[in-house]
């Protein structure tokens, strides 16, 4: 078997050619690839090999030689060693082009001839995350919150992080000094000891509503009145504060019981003219700028008109379903999580819109119910997790035939999986949109209409 043409420790100059589809810089010796963190198309530099394996390597940059003209210049590495905004070093409208470019790479691939368009951008792609979750540790004798190193659980202590809105960043600021302040002790997932593990800020972008969940070990959080109090005094946004117990050890970051502490269940935010309320555990889009954006590209996919019936097959707290409504004669919302639907409908009844109907259960079995029942279905809505769509899902869809598909994906990978199979149905795709949910990452959200031939 031939050796790799690299050895461990060995130091190189290199020249990047591509960036990796986690935003890593690429570059060949001999055709033998290495990912570099920090590291642009075009851009010569020196580097240290750290890792080799059969079929590529990893490498660190010890000297950068000449700098790509799409360098963003004094970017701070913290962004990229925590994996918060890998893309950061990167000027924002070639960020939109690589995305642009994954997605027509990966359609490559799969042989599938569907127009890719240029991604739809933010105004100011900044800031714009309405929810936070940030670890709490100790960090050389003292309480600390920020965000891993990649691959470790090394905790980077950071206050502003960039992608986040500002007033969110300054929330996590406050709830730590505070902790500090009555030393409430921070989680040690060594021994399983300490109390609060994470905080979690959710702000409503039109509400201007906050939310703060403390993540912690055991329901007695010492000094906890003191602190809430203080809290609300200093965060005067704060219409909700929540105490969520997690005693496992484990990486998921919410546990299943929590207790409201301060003020509301909930909090409300508002999309394109309906009224949401978000509980803690609630899926609601992070970038509620580009949601609208998303939401308004879906619905003219759609082609909606005021007479079509519209199933939404992932369909949360009730956002595109309720949204689609207003453009539709009738929708139907499927959703797994029990808890989701009681916030779908009670969101439906807080918009006053009538012409929804939400049903829990999974989705492949109920659009099969629906289609037995002779559900007239004229557009299928969906908008799947990072996994895409299961198979039984996609026979599902074979069996009722609806005559459109609109697929909001947020992972080019398994939709364009997901397009060669639903192509075996008979459903043709001409065009993507791509939508920029998650500037400065890697993220890919977007929009392809399909019908059937």
């Amino acid at each position: 078997m031939a050796q790799p043409a690299v050895t461990k420790n060995q130091d190189l100059e290199v020249t990047i050619q591509d960036l990796t589809y986690e935003g890593m810089g690429v570059a060949k010796v001999a055709g033998f690839p290495l990912f570099i963190e920090d590291a642009l198309p075009g851009e010569k530099m020196q580097v240290h090999v750290l890792k080799v394996q059969k079929q590529y390597g990893f490498a660190k940059v010890t000297k950068r030689l000449t700098d790509s003209p799409d360098r963003v210049a004094g970017a701070d590495g913290a962004y990229i060693r925590t994996g918060i905004a890998p893309l950061s070093i990167l000027a924002y409208p070639a960020q939109l082009k690589f995305k642009q470019r994954q997605i027509e790479e990966l359609y490559k691939k799969a042989h599938l001839a569907i127009d890719v368009l240029p991604t739809i951008g933010m105004n100011h792609p900044l800031g714009y995350r309405n929810k936070a979750q940030v670890p709490v540790r100790m960090v050389n004798g003292e309480l600390q919150t920020g965000f891993y190193k990649k691959h470790s659980h090394d905790l980077v202590p950071i206050e502003d992080f960039l992608i986040q809105d500002p007033k969110i960043d300054h929330a996590i600021v406050v709830v730590r000094d505070l902790l500090r302040k009555y030393q409430v002790p921070a989680y040690d997932e060594r021994t399983n000891r300490g109390v609060i593990r994470n905080i979690m800020v959710r702000r409503g972008h039109a509400t201007h509503q906050m939310m703060i969940v403390l993540v912690s070990r055991t329901w007695q959080v010492p000094h906890l009145k003191d602190i809430v109090e203080e809290m609300t005094l200093a965060l005067p946004e704060v219409t909700s504060v929540v105490v969520n117990l997690n005693d496992k050890r484990t990486n998921v970051i919410l546990g299943r019981k929590s207790k409201t502490i301060y003020g509301q269940d909930y909090l409300l935010d508002k999309l394109l003219g309906s009224e949401f309320q978000i509980s803690p555990v609630s899926f609601y889009q992070v970038n509620p700028v580009q949601t609208e954006v998303l939401y308004t590209q879906a619905i003219e996919a759609a082609g909606l008109t005021g007479k079509e019936t519209v199933i939404d097959a992932y369909s949360g707290i009730g956002t595109i379903s309720l949204t689609m409504a207003r453009h539709a004669k009738h929708v139907y919302g499927v959703e797994v999580v029990e808890s989701a639907v009681r916030d779908a409908q009670e969101n439906a009844a807080r918009n006053h819109i009538k012409n929804v109907t939400f049903e829990v259960g999974k989705a492949e079995d109920v659009i099969q119910k629906w289609k037995d029942a002779d559900l007239p279905v004229d557009v299928l809505m969906v908008d799947p997790p990072r996994k895409g769509l299961d198979k039984s899902f996609i026979d599902a869809v074979g069996y009722m035939k609806p005559p459109k598909i609109i697929y909001v994906s947020c992972n080019p990978a398994t939709l364009a999986r997901d397009l060669q199979l639903l192509a075996g149905f008979g459903y043709t795709a001409k065009q993507t949109q791509p939508v920029d949910m998650f500037p400065q990452t890697q993220h890919i959200e977007s929009i392809t209409a399909l019908t059937l031939d």
